[in-house]
């Protein structure tokens, strides 16, 4: 007899359980928020308010520096800035470093 407070429950046939591989398909298919940040700026209202047509908000990153990877606001990789290839009207990115879950944890 077991000393354990919860009941033994019988396993098959019962519902499929998240991590046994008949559910990851549901999983996989959450869809997430991916954004890429190129930079971010800082400014009083009034100054936002007097931005036009034309202006050119300097940002805090520079060219050839890598661009945040972020999913649901966390940052997963590193990368650069390319030009598709089979449309070169749109940019993509290259990632270059991935984030281990250490770093993406200090972000939120």
């Amino acid at each position: 007899m077991s000393s354990s407070p919860f009941p033994q429950t019988e396993l098959a046939g019962s519902e499929p359980r998240v991590g046994d591989g008949r559910n990851l398909d549901s999983i996989l298919r959450i869809p997430v928020l991916m954004q890429v940040v190129l930079g971010a700026a800082t400014m009083p209202v009034a100054n936002l308010m007097k931005l036009g047509r034309g202006d050119v908000v300097p940002l805090d990153h520079r060219v050839g520096e890598p661009v945040d990877v972020m999913v649901n606001g966390r940052v997963i990789a590193r990368g650069e800035i390319v030009i598709v290839e089979e449309d070169n009207s749109r940019f993509g990115v290259s990632l270059t470093e991935v984030v281990g879950p250490a770093a993406t944890d200090s972000n939120g």
